[in-house]
């Protein structure tokens, strides 16, 4: 098989919407996502043959199919399409319809759709990967039911414009407050005052993927103070090496920042690396992810409160989603063009009710950590460490390192992200070499 040598990518030169530079760093087209497929050829041919794949075979012909396939875009190029995104479009209106067939397969459905979410999230959780599997769940499920509530309820005059219009604006800040929580959780930013020289090295460093930053190591090199002596600069640099020193960022952190190996950077008051929008929250976008939180709590309750009422008006709301008589055999015997699909309107207030448990839950987690003063990574390690004291099946975690009761703490979360970028505290008195970590 013809071997291709990494070139450097050719930025200067202006890329047209279909062109794309591959991950061979060579300019190529969307058009010619079928050609040059040595790897594809070299499996296929090994597969008629009855040979054995080569170990590394499957994953270059993953790698390949996951680099050609783009859509053209107005600036800079053809961009990727990630694969993670599409089934979250394709089995969520399958699964729903399939479990409005009948009350078995509704239960079959609906509780076999939280374990496999749940297991795909530990399988990614556990090799540190980026996916966009769960924000394109999140949002296609906001969406989708958005569009079947119009359709299925509005339609039907089941509801009024006042609650369709109460409906569209919390979807509509629910969404505004998201965009906000993904502008960035605040990153450490290197001290440029302390800087003296960066030098890059591609090789991967010791706690990061190769493949991340390109297999790319940049070391910070900082000026010591001359006036200091250098044991003292040395016993400085192992105790700072231990607690602040980031071997993968090659910053210094302040206090109560953090490592995510997932993101690759460290955050100011890193929290959690949430997986339902796909980014960290930290000291810049806390605020914001508890307000999407309780917005989308808010909109789902009272769209499933209005759903409900639709299906089973005659019955309280909670009996209503446990006891509904009736709901599937009135879509059973009318025909399709008749058919009022109040079946499919039950498995989704069902659906609707499952995730608003979920993050209502995740709601409850936050909130009692913001009056403790404690964020999630701190809470986990200070379990690990037994220094916690923890109470409600583990539900409360207080470490009692920065409460300042439960007024100071939730005045200090107010304003934690009025300074949301401060620089990397400089390392005085010492010098950070090449062979740290």
């Amino acid at each position: 098989m013809k071997k291709r040598a990494n070139k450097v990518p050719e930025e200067e030169q202006i890329l047209c919407c279909c062109e794309y530079v591959n991950r061979f760093g060579e300019r190529s087209h969307v058009g010619a996502c079928c050609c040059d497929c040595e790897d594809l050829d070299d499996a296929c041919d090994r597969f008629l043959k009855r040979e054995p794949q080569k170990p590394e075979s499957l994953s270059h012909v993953a790698a390949d199919v996951t680099d050609r396939l783009r859509v053209p875009w107005l600036w800079g190029g053809a961009r990727k399409v990630d694969l993670s995104i599409i089934p979250p479009l394709l089995l969520l209106p399958v699964l729903l319809h399939v479990a409005a067939l009948h009350y078995l397969l509704g239960l079959v459905v609906l509780t076999a759709l939280p374990g496999l979410v749940l297991w795909y999230y530990y399988f990614t959780h556990r090799k540190k990967g980026r996916t966009l599997f769960f924000l394109s769940l999140a949002l296609f499920s906001l969406a989708y039911m958005y569009y079947l509530f119009v359709t299925e309820v509005l339609l039907n005059g089941d509801v009024g414009p006042v609650q369709l219009a109460v409906v569209t604006v919390g979807v509509t800040l629910t969404l505004v407050a998201l965009v906000l929580t993904k502008r960035g959780p605040g990153v450490v930013r290197p001290n440029r005052e302390a800087v003296h020289s960066t030098v890059t090295y591609y090789t991967p460093a010791a706690d990061r993927e190769p493949a991340a930053n390109g297999g790319r190591r940049d070391v910070t090199t900082t000026v010591a103070n001359r006036a200091g002596s250098a044991e003292d600069s040395g016993a400085e640099l192992k105790e700072s090496g231990r607690r602040n020193w980031c071997q993968a960022c090659r910053v210094v952190r302040p206090p109560r920042a953090g490592h995510c190996r997932i993101c690759g950077v460290c955050v100011l008051r890193l929290d959690h690396h949430c997986v339902w929008i796909n980014s960290c929250v930290g000291q810049s976008n806390h605020r914001s992810f508890l307000l999407t939180l309780v917005l989308f709590l808010l909109t789902s309750l009272y769209g499933i409160s209005l759903v409900l009422r639709s299906v089973c008006p005659n019955q309280h709301l909670v009996i209503a989603l446990l006891y509904c008589p009736g709901v599937y055999e009135q879509s059973r015997y009318r025909a399709p063009a008749e058919l009022d699909d109040t079946a499919l309107r039950f498995t989704c207030a069902w659906y609707s009710s499952i995730v608003t448990c979920g993050l209502l839950h995740l709601l409850t987690v936050q909130v009692i950590n913001v009056s403790h003063n404690v964020t999630e990574r701190e809470a986990r390690e200070a379990l690990r460490d037994r220094t916690a004291r923890s109470a409600y099946w583990g539900l409360v975690i207080d470490t009692g390192v920065y409460s300042k009761g439960f007024r100071g703490n939730w005045a200090e979360f107010m304003t934690t992200g009025e300074n949301s970028n401060p620089p990397s505290p400089a390392p005085t008195d010492l010098v950070v070499l090449l062979g740290v970590g």
